[in-house]
């Protein structure tokens, strides 16, 4: 890589650490400029799990008092995110190169239409569903199953599973969304830990890029937190659902 190129992935890692603690949608951002300065999409892919650690790490950090309110909801994230991301990093390197660069564009696609629809899909959601007479604090067997899934499919790739995530835990709960956003943010860092584990043992990785990654990211995840509570995500819903469908358009082409 050259110098402008360190500074370019320097500043995915910085932007995608806010987007891990905001919308997390981190990897839509990050992953195309590591396509970019030239890596293999399985390298890239596995460089930018390892390199995004800290910025979850940063964020969780950031929502700590959201975290230290529902403790047994914490628990079972972590939990759950992190036995499915074991499953997803495996499937990312025992299938062939070619499976995973043929179904990355419609992964990224999918998560540009979850983020783009989400509005819509709480408010169809809030319309259906009736009150219930107690609120739902802990999460259901349903719930735990598709926090699992949202794992595996975090270790696999991961490009919106924190917004997978939201989804998951707006539907199956009824925790504040501030709350929601925090078990997001630690769901990512659980699910990124544990594929960081398996990608060092037997992936191939670009150390410079994780590095430039982790350095940016750190900050950025703190940044994120802080912000998350106050800054609506429709700017940053609008930016990641354009720069996620011209990644996925340039890949398809």
């Amino acid at each position: 890589m050259t110098g402008w190129e360190h500074l370019g992935v320097l500043g995915a890692g910085l932007g995608a650490g806010i987007l891990t603690s905001t919308v997390g949608v981190a990897s839509l951002l990050s992953f195309p400029v590591l396509l970019a300065v030239g890596l293999p999409p399985v390298v890239a892919n596995a460089s930018n799990t390892v390199g995004l650690v800290p910025g979850a790490l940063s964020g969780s950090f950031g929502y700590r008092q959201e975290l230290r309110e529902h403790p047994r909801a914490t628990v079972i994230v972590l939990v759950t995110c992190a036995i499915g991301s074991v499953a997803g990093a495996i499937l990312l390197l025992a299938l062939p190169p070619g499976v995973f660069e043929a179904v990355v564009p419609w992964l990224i696609l999918l998560s540009c239409l979850l983020v783009g629809a989400q509005p819509w899909i709480s408010r169809w959601l809030g319309r259906t569903r009736n009150e219930p007479a107690r609120l739902r604090h802990d999460m259901s067997p349903a719930t735990v199953v598709f926090a699992v899934l949202t794992g595996a499919y975090g270790g696999y790739f991961g490009a919106g599973s924190g917004v997978m995530m939201a989804a998951v835990l707006g539907l199956g709960t009824d925790l504040p969304v501030r709350i929601v956003n925090a078990l997001k943010t630690i769901a990512v860092l659980a699910a990124n830990v544990v594929a960081t584990v398996v990608f060092v043992a037997v992936a191939e990785l670009d150390w410079v890029a994780i590095g430039l990654l982790a350095a940016g990211s750190v900050v950025g995840g703190y940044i994120g937190a802080r912000v998350g509570r106050k800054m609506p995500p429709v700017v940053f819903r609008v930016l990641v659902v354009i720069a996620g469908v011209g990644t996925a358009a340039f890949m398809l082409i």
